[in-house]
């Protein structure tokens, strides 16, 4: 909401130093509501772009990045869940992994994996 009150500050500026105080200016002046529609609509058609650029895209090179990830993963990698569990995969199947985690075996969805640490004993690149 910010975002819109600060673009629009210029406009509305603008405006108010283009107004003439004398009244006979003043009825001479229309003003146009078709002009003034457009200027709303890109206004907002800014507003949803830079919310695409700032949200949306990211966010979807996130969830690509993960599903590339889950399609490489294999036995031996070093693994993080999303509730935090750091762990060894064991096996791959459909939608779940069997991982070992300290004395523990886990079976878990693939779903639920957050990032590789290490690929098969080689640490992976870190971008955090």
């Amino acid at each position: 909401m910010a975002l819109i009150v600060l673009l629009a500050q210029p406009l509305l500026m603008a405006r108010d130093a283009a107004a003439v105080p004398d009244a006979q200016a003043q009825t001479t002046t229309m003003r146009n509501p078709a002009g003034d529609g457009i200027k709303s609509m890109l206004l907002m058609g800014v507003f949803v772009v830079g919310m695409w650029f700032l949200l949306i895209a990211p966010q979807r090179k996130k969830a690509k990045e993960l599903a590339n990830t889950l399609k490489t993963l294999k036995a031996g990698d070093k693994i993080v869940t999303n509730s935090g569990i750091l762990g060894v995969v064991l096996s791959i199947k459909d939608k779940t992994l069997s991982i070992r985690s300290a004395d523990t075996k886990m079976e878990i969805l693939k779903s639920s994996v957050l990032e590789v640490l290490e690929r098969g004993g080689e640490p992976s690149e870190s971008k955090s």
